[in-house]
């Protein structure tokens, strides 16, 4: 199931629901995904069985409504700042040319000549994936910003004026809410823009937190349930009516170091994180970057995600922000 959160003329949110490849059509008295999502959780049901009771209503064209920038992003929560946007780099192994040069490079070389980078991909390598009932390794962790950082699937990603790059990171996204009784959830995964300065972080690497502080979208759709266990998509630049970059995208516990289990357990296991009624939105990483290619965005440039099982392809131009005046006043 995929399921989508459009403008309706009125203003209100109309909720949108199809099988993959099939029509889309909306969910009766729906007020959004986030409510339908909670009233699962609260409740003790599956998401599923919560849409059926609603029942469906009009066909919704999906393309249509991207066309005309009515699109939302697929979960919102009605105060922004209870929706959070985090993530979690040095997960991905790479295309599966360069696995086995990636695990050797890390495992013959000399424990003291790793960079900390390195040594956090090594650590994920022995202890990403632990067997049931076991902990693993915690990976790398960073926060991105709350519901006002998350950009509608066509909307524009606004780089900051003092920012030195603005790059696309192609990833995979999982979409929770917190039950009343604090539990987590998972309504699915979602394709993912986790946009960033490739260029501050190259600078030295403890500006990670600073590179990271940028919007980033996820959408339009989301996949209702497990992850599949090996992802492929693509990643592309459109500059203007050529494109200047793409890839192939590729994800799942196939492509990985950690399993998302325990990638969750370890954003979970702060009680910061399992505040009832919140939002997460929690990326994964990736093994992609134009940036690594030596691609320079420029504004305007259109970054666009698809993977064929989690419905249509996340797009967005980039922009460029205005430079603001900052400064403190004395109260």
């Amino acid at each position: 199931m995929l399921i989508s959160q459009i403008k309706g003329a009125n203003g209100e949110i109309i909720v949108a629901v199809r099988e993959q490849g099939g029509a889309a059509r909306s969910v009766k008295n729906a007020v959004s995904v986030y409510a339908l999502a909670m009233e699962a959780a609260d409740g003790g049901k599956s998401l599923a069985s919560v849409i059926e009771a609603h029942g469906y209503g009009d066909a919704v064209d999906l393309e249509k409504a991207y066309a005309e920038g009515r699109f939302l992003p697929p979960i919102t929560h009605p105060d922004a700042a209870h929706l959070h946007l985090t993530g979690t780099g040095l997960t991905h192994l790479g295309s599966a040319a360069t696995r086995d040069s990636m695990h050797k490079k890390t495992t013959e070389a000399a424990e003291e000549t790793l960079t900390d980078s390195m040594k956090m991909f090594k650590m994920g390598l022995e202890n990403g994936k632990p067997k049931a009932g076991e902990k693993g390794v915690q990976p790398e962790w960073f926060y991105k910003g709350n519901g006002h950082g998350a950009a509608a699937p066509g909307a524009p990603l606004i780089s900051p004026s003092f920012a030195l790059d603005g790059g696309e990171e192609p990833e995979m996204a999982g979409i929770y809410v917190i039950a009343k009784d604090g539990s987590p959830f998972r309504i699915g995964f979602a394709l993912s823009n986790e946009f960033s300065d490739h260029v501050t972080e190259r600078i030295n690497y403890l500006y990670l937190a600073h590179s990271k502080l940028r919007p980033a979208s996820f959408g339009p759709e989301i996949r209702v349930g497990a992850a599949p266990e090996d992802i492929r998509g693509t990643s592309r630049i459109k500059r203007g009516d050529k494109v200047i970059f793409e890839k192939p995208f590729l994800s799942g516990e196939a492509n990985m170091s950690h399993t998302f289990a325990n990638l969750e357990y370890h954003h979970f296991k702060y009680g910061l994180f399992r505040a009832p009624g919140d939002v997460h939105v929690h990326m994964f990483g990736t093994a992609t970057l134009s940036f690594a290619d030596g691609v320079k965005t420029e504004e305007g440039d259109v970054f666009e995600i698809e993977v064929a099982e989690f419905g249509l392809a996340l797009r967005n131009p980039l922009k460029v922000a205005a430079e603001e005046e900052i400064a403190v006043r004395q109260l």
